[in-house]
């Protein structure tokens, strides 16, 4: 057992908590213990949060050419410490090494971007509104951030807040899962590392009662949250009612459309990877196909071929194509969920379920799983399962299956499979989704553009990433003013 326990981060110092309590870090491929976390009190989280107010009153007096310097140097750190990161990523979360390193590389990406907040940030004006008088608007940072982060994504979707907010002059309290905190711990020592001033960014391990916390207190002036969709909507909703501003991204059920003439090897290994990347745990995943016409006699024996060559193991092993799910309990609801769906009529296409790992045998470890005729109103249609677990349905047309698309609850994501760009402009125009795929199955969004999600994947109205933080994190000021002649000194 490693007894490591992992450290809070305020007012740049590493300090350890007054909590007794404490919970277990496991490696997921082995179940082997990596450390263990507080669970930090609301006192300890009110220190930070005042601390990073106190800073505030300092930091935004900063020049934005100033601020951004901090991440040239970090981005130096992160390229530095790449390989150690990644690994991190998967000793704690269990995807693999290529995975984490994707992973990574848009944590970085994000950096990147907000190294270019001097012009992102810039505000208008407009001369001679009347006579004589000019009107301009300037963008001003809030004040505190609060940020939530899940277990799925340890250092990126931090990433796709933290480095915006504090180059648009606001300071932050993070707060990692506590199921996977090592590698954001590391983010913090190379944060430190690069000399952000004390108090600028803080970092605040815990439970529940943080992320409420978050939502309560007077001095966090905005939120940005990623997890599921009951947790986002609880955080929007009781951090509005606290004034604060809110970007809640939820769960997802992301649908792929199918169609005959798509080319078979590649949407076939696109599929795969969108559905099984990860083991499943992203809002990106692929979750349901959707055949279109005849395409299942030609796809359905080759997502079956594929899924059950798919290697399952340890996500350091470089022949390895899929890791563990996070938790025990995450694999026995998992399972109880593909029960449910074979119950409620669905069949079994490749079954997944009492993976055993030759030296991984304590691992949590399910295969790839794919279900066939699932019912429109079933459970592995309406769940975001959050598993390697793939579900096919039959639409004799596109319109058919579009509709299925926008009757379901999530928006965040949908795909479509096609050689024929009629059909492909037809979905981009009318999927209710907030990131659309065109013969791509993770449409994932640059750091340049907003992470977007519609319906019950996001709450709010800005989300991470690109521009859309930049506004975010800042309030508009507008300024009018007039400067009579009479007023002008004759020289």
């Amino acid at each position: 057992m490693n007894d490591q326990v992992l450290q809070n981060y305020i007012n740049g110092k590493w300090v350890t908590s007054t909590s007794e309590k404490l919970r277990i870090v496991t490696n997921p491929a082995t179940d082997e213990v990596l450390a263990k976390v507080p669970v930090s009190t609301l006192k300890e989280f009110d220190e930070a949060v005042q601390i990073a107010h106190n800073t505030f009153q300092t930091w935004h007096r900063v020049p934005v050419t100033t601020r951004i310097q901090y991440f040239f140097k970090l981005k130096t750190l992160l390229e530095e410490n790449f390989e150690d990161l990644s690994r991190s990523i998967t000793l704690e979360h269990g995807k693999t090494l290529d995975e984490s390193r994707g992973e990574m590389r848009r944590a970085i990406e994000n950096v990147e971007v907000a190294c270019g907040t001097p012009s992102l940030i810039m505000g208008d004006i407009v001369e001679d509104i009347a006579p004589g008088i000019d009107e301009l608007m300037i963008r001003q940072p809030l004040g505190v951030i609060g940020l939530i982060s899940p277990f799925n994504f340890p250092a990126m979707i931090a990433f796709w807040y933290l480095p915006y907010a504090v180059t648009t002059g606001n300071t932050v309290v993070a707060k990692p899962s506590s199921r996977v905190p090592i590698t954001m711990v590391k983010m913090f020592q190379l944060m430190d590392e690069a000399g952000f001033p004390p108090g600028v960014v803080n970092l605040v391990n815990g439970g529940a009662e943080i992320v409420d916390g978050m939502c309560d207190h007077p001095l966090i002036k905005a939120i940005g949250f990623v997890g599921s969709t009951p947790t986002a909507l609880h955080v929007y909703s009781r951090g509005a009612a606290h004034g604060k501003r809110v970007s809640a991204g939820g769960g997802a059920k992301c649908p792929v459309l199918i169609l005959p003439d798509a080319d078979v090897d590649n949407t076939t290994n696109i599929v795969m990877d969108s559905a099984f990347g990860c083991s499943g745990q992203r809002c990106l995943a692929a979750t349901l196909a959707i055949m279109i016409d005849d395409a299942d006699k030609t796809f359905i024996p080759a997502f079956a071929n594929a899924a059950s060559k798919r290697v399952t193991g340890f996500g350091l092993n470089p022949d390895v194509q899929m890791g563990p799910v996070i938790t025990q309990q995450d694999k026995i609801r998992i399972e109880d969920l593909i029960q449910q769906g074979l119950d409620e009529g669905s069949e079994m296409l490749v079954d997944g379920r009492n993976a055993v790992i030759p030296g991984y045998e304590k691992g949590y470890f399910i295969r790839p799983t794919i279900l066939t005729d699932i019912p429109v109103n079933g459970i592995i249609h309406k769940t975001e399962v959050f598993g390697p677990v793939l579900g096919i349905m039959h639409c004799n047309t596109v319109e058919e299956a579009v509709k299925i698309v926008n009757n379901h609850t999530f928006g965040n994501a949908a795909s479509i499979f096609t050689r024929d760009g009629a059909f492909a402009r037809k979905f981009r125009y009318e999927a209710l989704a907030g990131n659309i795929g065109i013969n791509i199955g993770i449409a994932a969004p640059m750091a340049f553009f907003p992470f977007s999600g519609w319906k019950d994947s996001f709450f709010g109205d800005l989300h991470g990433q690109g521009k859309h933080a930049i506004e975010f994190f800042t309030q508009t000021k507008v300024v009018i003013e007039r400067w009579p002649k009479e007023w002008s000194r004759k020289f």
